[in-house]
């Protein structure tokens, strides 16, 4: 990586540091004070936005929650809910089957069972091995929006567009399973140790240069 593309990561990082630090604080005040239900709001965002816009993602769950059916709406009422985003009627049987795992009588505890976990990197196995439609990079966005996401890389095509263009990767996978999303996320928070940040940091970087804003 030379030196002129850090100067530029360290420039835009300078810029809007202030905002990326309020953000992670709303983040971390989820973990804090919220019970079940923020977090499996939360938990549903990043459902939403696997190929689709953040923006569409939360506008689709505002209309959820306004709706009143998070908590008990069928697939059909959610589906009729999430056209700003693609593969709506998976999405909405994705939110239905992680609602009966988490919020249903005789379900788990999100808390609780994050809790159970030493650190992210356990929590993030545990997610994508039991919720329907998280991978790793759905489940490490969950985790770094309720403020436990150290470490872990949020590798979405923004950041897999900007590795490619400062050649620390040779081209965009089309896929990124366990082994491969590892190891790239292994090169980010590489870029983030020369930049002098944390890749929590740089992620919303990455976000600002690409879009102009900082959001979750």
């Amino acid at each position: 990586m030379d030196r002129k593309r850090l100067d530029e990561l360290r420039a835009v990082y300078g810029d809007i540091r202030d905002r990326i630090e309020a953000r992670l604080s709303e983040f971390e005040e989820v973990w804090k004070r919220g019970n079940d239900e923020k977090l499996f709001f939360e938990l549903v965002f990043c459902l939403l936005t696997p190929g689709a816009r953040a923006r569409n993602a939360d506008l689709c769950l505002r209309k959820i929650e306004k709706k009143k059916l998070l908590k008990d709406g069928d697939i059909e009422d959610l589906s009729a809910c999430l056209n700003l985003v693609r593969f709506k009627n998976n999405k909405a049987r994705n939110i239905v089957e992680a609602r009966r795992k988490f919020l249903k009588k005789g379900g788990v505890s999100i808390r609780e069972a994050l809790e159970r976990m030493e650190n992210g990197f356990e929590r993030r196995e545990y997610l994508v091995s039991e919720v329907r439609g998280m991978g790793y990079k759905e489940a490490s966005h969950f985790l770094r929006n309720i403020g436990l996401g150290d470490g872990l890389a949020i590798l979405d095509r923004h950041v897999l567009k900007y590795l490619e263009s400062v050649a620390l990767i040779d081209s965009i996978p089309q896929s990124l399973p366990k082994k491969r999303y590892l190891e790239m996320e292994r090169i980010l928070n590489g870029l983030a140790v020369q930049a002098g940040m944390r890749v929590t940091d740089l992620d919303f970087v990455l976000w600002f240069m690409a879009t102009g804003d900082v959001f979750k």
